[in-house]
């Protein structure tokens, strides 16, 4: 009954369903742990920017940012000083904090080097306006807070929307301030750990590509449709196996219409009731 799995149109049916299920099964479990490595990055990251903040209380001075640079998953969260004076200023708009919305005021710090450094003043609440944002310290000042990478636009709560009113920047990074800023600018800023004229001091983050942003989601959905293919792939398989087998068993039985019992070409039913009669070849 089952002799049609010997045949050659089975032989490849079947060939493709055991590759294709370890294949499905194998990319699956590795967009799986994929996304597993993402979680425990994210996990790591936090700890390390708690263990950042612990050492921070212990370490009041701070160490030079030239030290700390450049940026990495080591050094982000660290508390780094810089001295120099304030210059330009601008608004960092739809920024969260205590699950408020509201906004960050950037400064630019021009360093001795004549490189400027962002630094986040602080957070206030509601609508970006410069006439909230106090104005910065005049004279040469010393700031420490933690030092952050640049950002990078639609990943952690960063804001990917574009067309902003001048004097504000939709991300904290050097690509987004080199045509905001006659200096050069360091890949990197710092957040106060004190915020000036009654603004919220804003919390380090976790380093880029370590939290659970679209990338790691992404892998958990591969992960789904991975498996999901590999079960499609056996449902499939065996739908064709019933109705194959279907086929077998009625072929077996007699059920099948028998093609000779058909009308031939040489007669055709009469039309008056009398039966077939013989239709005369053409001509």
């Amino acid at each position: 009954m089952y002799r049609f799995l010997l045949t050659p149109r089975w032989w490849g049916i079947n060939l493709f369903v055991v590759l294709a299920i370890p294949l499905c099964i194998f990319m699956g479990s590795w967009q799986l742990s994929r996304f597993e490595d993402r979680v425990q990055d994210h996990e790591s990251a936090k700890e390390h920017v708690k263990e950042q903040a612990a050492e921070s209380e212990a370490d009041a001075k701070g160490r030079p940012l030239r030290s700390l640079l450049p940026v990495d998953k080591e050094t982000s969260g660290e508390q780094a000083t810089a001295t120099g004076r304030y210059g330009k200023q601008l608004l960092v708009p739809d920024r969260e904090l205590d699950e408020k919305s509201g906004f960050y005021v950037l400064t630019l710090l021009r360093t001795d080097d004549g490189k400027s450094l962002p630094v986040v003043r602080g957070w206030l609440p509601g609508d970006a306006s410069d006439a909230k944002a106090p104005a910065a310290p005049k004279g040469e000042v010393t700031v420490k807070g933690a030092l952050q990478a640049s950002e990078s636009p639609g990943s952690n709560g960063v804001s990917a929307a574009g067309g902003l009113p001048a004097g504000q920047v939709g991300a904290i990074s050097s690509a987004s301030l080199v045509n905001l800023v006659r200096d050069d600018v360091y890949d990197a800023w710092i957040t106060l750990d004190k915020a000036d004229s009654g603004m919220k001091a804003v919390p380090a983050t976790a380093p880029n590509n370590t939290g659970l942003d679209l990338k790691a989601f992404q892998n958990l959905g591969y992960t789904g449709e991975w498996f999901v293919f590999a079960g499609f792939v056996i449902f499939m398989w065996f739908r064709l196996f019933r109705r194959e087998a279907e086929f077998a068993r009625d072929a077996r039985l007699g059920l099948l219409p028998d093609p000779e019992s058909a009308p031939g070409p040489e007669s055709a039913p009469d039309p008056t009731g009398g039966g077939n009669k013989p239709v005369a070849p053409p001509a």
